[in-house]
Order: structure tokens, then sequence, then C-alpha cells
């Protein structure tokens, strides 16, 4: 059952919240349960913890979502299943942001370029991401890049965003 059952979903949606705080499973249930739909995965399972997530929020799913696995390239990803008219649900930026400073990316310009494909879309998207900042600030200039790095893409989505909401321990509290 969705959580916010929204047929008419807007067209940009961002969930953000700590790390297992429910976000995922809130975004998730944004999309109704009979609507196709197409979730683009960012993380990888490089060992067994992470696959045992992995499917775990494939268990989660429903029959409704058409999985596309795409660690680094989300702007062609979306841009090729756009035309599908399907809502879309992105999990996550942190993942993808990790995933491109892993692989050297200018992630400055995969930001801008993210939210200038996100403005042309014409599928609903949802969106989930970690909150950053929400713990210690890290002992290292990587740690703290990264931190900056998803903070900065996370302000502009949510300036972009028709709405943002904020999860903690599964709790929804809408912020726009």
């Amino acid at each position: 059952m969705a959580n916010f059952p929204d047929p008419l979903l807007p067209p940009l949606t961002l969930v953000l919240g700590g790390q297992r705080s429910g976000k995922s499973a809130y975004a998730e249930g944004l999309i109704d349960d009979e609507r196709e739909a197409i979730y683009l995965a960012t993380g990888e399972a490089f060992d067994k913890e992470m696959a045992r997530r992995v499917a775990l929020h494939k268990k989660r799913r429903g029959d409704n979502w058409s999985t596309v696995e795409e660690p680094v390239d989300i702007i062609r990803a979306l841009l090729e299943v756009d035309p599908a008219g399907k809502p879309i649900l992105i999990d996550s930026l942190a993942m993808w942001i990790a995933n491109l400073l892993g692989q050297g990316y200018d992630v400055k310009n995969e930001i801008f370029t993210l939210v200038e494909t996100l403005e042309s879309l014409t599928s609903p998207v949802v969106i989930v991401s970690d909150e950053a900042g929400l713990g210690v600030i890290p002992d290292n200039a990587l740690a703290r890049g990264f931190l900056d790095d998803l903070g900065e893409l996370n302000q502009a989505i949510a300036t972009l965003a028709d709405r943002v909401v904020f999860v903690a321990a599964g709790l929804p509290l809408i912020l726009k």
C-alpha cells in the first residue's frame, strides 16, 4: 500500500533522510502499487552484505517495477527511460556521488548536468538522497568533499523540486 497515494505525482519529489531512516521505502510508497514504474538504482553489490540489501529492496517492490542499474551515468539512463512516461525513482544520490568520486569524475559538472536534465524530463521523478551533515565532521578531505558535493546537489534539487520530504524513523515531514 502506498504511504502517500498520489496517482498524479508532481514532476519532481526529493526524499531526504539519514541512513536507515526509511526514506527508500517511503519514496517507493509514493508511487501507486498498480502503476508501472522505473527504479534507477545507483548502488552496486560488491559484497554479500550489499547484495542482501539490494535483494531486500527488490523484494519490497512489486511486479510493477522495472529496474535499471546504473551506478554512474544516471543522466543517460534518465534520458533513455523518460520517453516511457512512467514514474522514475532514483535511489540514491549519495551512492551516485560516491561512485562519481571513486571513478574520478568532475562531480560539479555532473551535478550541473543532472539538475539541467531533471528540468527537461516529462516523467515524474522521485529522488532519494541522504541528508548531508547529520553526523560528525569527517576527519579527511575526501569525506568532507563528499558531504560538500552531496549537500550542494541536495540543495539544488530541493530548489527545483515540487515536493521535498524529510524522513526520520520512517516518519515523513513535508518540507515543501
